[in-house]
C-alpha cells in the first residue's frame, strides 16, 4: 500500500507550514515523509517537494496567455485541469514504491474542494494507484473564536467531506498564536455543540442573527444530527501536539498495519525439563 494526506483548506490556513512541520518531525523519528506541491501559484515553502506542479504548469502561464485571459481563480482551476490531462507525468514523477507516505500540499481555493470535480477526479486516480488517503482540512484557529465564524468554518468542512467522500480530519492551526482567553473560548468549539454556538450568537445581539435566527438554528441542527465534524488543535511548536495529529491520521489510513510482525526466536525447551 501507499499512503497520503490531502492537505486542503482556505488560503493562509497554514497548509505548507503543516507539511514542512510533518516532514521535519518525521525525519526526527527516522521516518520518511515526502511532499507533493499541487499549488501552481506557490512562491516558496520550507520543504523540498518530491513533485512540483510548477514544473508542469505555473499559474502565471495561464494568466499571461493572450488567448485564455484567465484571472487568478480561473487560472488555478485551469492548472489543476491541465494536471488531470497529464496524469502520466504525475504517475512517472511519483514513481512506484510501496510504503510511500506523501503529503499533497493543495491550493487554497476552497471551491476546488467544496463543489468542483477536479480534486475528486484526482483522488479517484490516486486510489487507483493504490493510495490510502485521508483529507486533512485546515482552518486558522484565529478565525474560529466566535460562534458565527465557527459555524461558517464547520459548514465549509462539511462541504469538503461531502464532495470528496474520504476519511477526514479537521485541524485548527496556529494554536500557538492564540491568547490565553481565546484558547479558553476555543475549548468549547473543539467538539462543536450547536447549542453553545447559538447561545454565543444570541448573546452578541447581532442584527443579522435576529433576522436569520431560524436559518442559523437549522444549520446548527444539521451539524448536531449528523455528528460529522470534530476539530483537532495543532500547535506546531509542541511535539506532543504533532504526535497526536499524526497518530490520528496514521490510524485512519491504517499506516503500518501491514508491516510484517517480527517474531522472536526462542530456543526450544528440553522436553525433560517441562513440568
Amino acid at each position: 500500500m501507499r499512503y497520503a494526506q490531502l492537505v486542503v483548506g482556505p488560503a493562509g490556513s497554514g497548509k505548507s507550514t503543516y507539511c514542512s512541520t510533518i516532514v521535519k518531525h518525521a525525519a526526527d523519528t527516522k521516518r520518511i515523509v515526502e511532499v507533493v506541491n499541487l499549488d501552481p501559484a506557490a512562491e516558496h515553502f520550507d520543504y523540498e517537494p518530491l513533485v512540483d506542479i510548477r514544473e508542469l504548469i505555473h499559474l502565471e502561464d495561464a494568466m499571461e496567455d493572450e488567448e485564455l485571459k484567465f484571472g487568478p481563480n480561473g487560472g488555478l482551476v485551469f492548472c489543476l485541469e491541465t494536471l488531470l490531462e497529464n496524469l502520466d507525468w504525475l504517475e512517472e514523477q511519483l514513481g512506484d514504491v510501496d510504503e510511500d507516505y506523501l503529503l499533497f500540499d493543495c491550493p487554497g481555493q476552497i471551491e476546488l474542494y467544496t463543489h468542483l470535480t477536479v480534486m475528486r477526479k484526482l483522488v479517484d486516480t490516486l486510489q487507483k494507484w493504490n493510495f490510502r488517503i485521508c483529507v486533512v482540512f485546515m482552518i486558522d484557529s484565529q478565525f474560529m473564536v466566535d460562534g458565527a465564524k465557527f459555524l461558517s468554518g464547520t459548514m465549509a468542512a462539511l462541504s469538503v467531506m461531502v464532495n470528496l467522500e474520504l476519511p477526514h480530519v479537521n485541524i485548527l492551526t496556529k494554536m500557538d498564536l492564540l491568547s490565553k482567553s481565546a484558547r479558553k473560548q476555543l475549548d468549547n468549539y473543539l467538539d462543536p455543540d450547536p447549542h453553545i454556538l447559538l447561545a454565543d450568537m444570541r448573546n452578541a445581539k447581532s442584527k443579522w442573527h435576529e433576522k436569520y435566527a431560524k436559518l442559523t438554528e437549522s444549520i446548527g441542527e444539521v451539524i448536531e444530527n449528523f455528528s460529522l465534524v470534530r476539530f483537532y488543535p495543532l500547535n506546531i511548536k509542541n511535539d506532543e501536539s504533532i504526535d497526536d495529529i499524526l497518530l490520528t491520521i496514521d490510524n485512519i489510513i491504517q499506516y503500518g498495519e501491514d508491516a510484517d510482525v517480527k517474531i522472536r526466536d526462542f530456543d526450544e525447551a528440553d522436553p525433560d525439563e517441562v513440568d
